[in-house]
């Protein structure tokens, strides 16, 4: 959790040393607003020219992990420039970030107008254009490597089943029960396969809030943004987490939207079959994960509660309605 930047309490930064900053080492001056976000100090700056989006992260964050944000998106707009992957923005001097002192590194990205996918409504077709484009940006992070890419990072899978002890901060037993029926899946499908897994780097956290779209065009994806919790890992766990996020919502089918999203991811970056039986088990315990996580995290830093409950508001019934569906007819839907 410290090094993931989670335990920290929120330290709002100083704005007037972020506009002064902006102005001496961007040449950027305009209006600032505070946007909600999990952890980094984040801003939308408004300006003549265009609009910026301003980071600042959280005082817990070593400075190789935004580095290394930082480097697989300057990677991507090297090796894919087709990809619609947020641009960072350069210092007047050329460097992409400015030290604030403190541990805390300020950057500033390019700011990509739309809806966020979240807030869309999205049929098959879209959720496979969604799919697909998270394929497209691990076939290219392929080849990307750098020294801090192998941090402890509290949202990565492979250590979902060491996190399980953070039930003890939900209060609700029912929703206790569901968590250790998450984690015996866990445990007994993925737990032990887990260091013969294919691993890369991987975006880590392609969300719903994380991909702005254009509901009524094509093509249906139009930003990726967001890099905050890049990381090596299982390859299976990139695409785990926006199924996570289409699970349940009270369908008829509760698999149905994140077999659509996964089709579509393996139109461009196919999963090994001895690893797809494992998506399914991988994206309830992300869900389950977000529960636990928000519920610790809400008693820590109550200046966000609102913010990180919001967030998972419906997560243990979208939980529930996920495991009532057998695994093995959840994995005849993927094939």
């Amino acid at each position: 959790m410290v090094e993931s930047g989670l335990a920290s309490t929120h330290e709002p930064v100083d704005v007037t040393l972020v506009e002064t900053l902006l102005e001496q080492r961007y040449r950027l001056r305009g209006r600032l607003e505070r946007l909600a976000t999990e952890k980094d100090d984040t801003f939308r700056l408004t300006t003549g020219s265009g609009d910026h989006l301003v980071k600042v992260s959280p005082p817990g964050e070593d400075e190789s992990v935004v580095d290394l944000q930082t480097a697989a998106m300057r990677f991507l707009e090297d090796i894919a420039p087709e990809l619609p992957v947020q641009r960072v923005r350069l210092t007047v001097d050329g460097n992409d970030s400015v030290a604030l002192g403190g541990a805390r590194i300020l950057r500033v990205f390019g700011f990509v107008n739309g809806p966020v996918w979240a807030g869309a409504d999205r049929d098959a077709r879209q959720l496979a254009a969604a799919g697909e484009m998270l394929g497209r940006v691990d076939v290219a992070l392929a080849g990307f490597a750098h020294p801090a890419d192998g941090r402890g990072l509290a949202w990565d899978l492979k250590h979902f089943h060491h996190l399980t002890g953070l039930v003890t901060h939900t209060p609700d037993a029912g929703h206790r029960r569901l968590a250790g029926d998450v984690s015996r899946l866990f445990g007994e499908f993925v737990v032990p396969r887990l260091n013969g897994l294919e691993t890369q780097v991987i975006h880590g956290d392609y969300s719903p809030y994380n991909v702005v779209v254009d509901p009524h065009g094509e093509p249906f994806v139009t930003g990726v943004i967001d890099f905050g919790d890049t990381v090596r890992s299982a390859l299976i766990f990139d695409p785990a987490v926006p199924m996570a996020n289409l699970l349940g919502r009270g369908q008829e089918n509760p698999w149905q939207d994140a077999c659509a999203f996964l089709r579509g991811y393996e139109r461009v970056r196919p999963v090994e079959d001895s690893e797809l039986a494992l998506v399914p088990v991988a994206a309830l315990a992300r869900l389950t994960l977000r529960a636990l996580i928000t519920n610790w995290r809400a008693q820590r830093v109550p200046q966000r509660r609102d913010y990180l409950l919001a967030h998972a508001k419906d997560d243990w019934t979208n939980v529930e309605q996920a495991l009532a569906v057998p695994l093995d007819e959840v994995v005849s839907q993927l094939r």
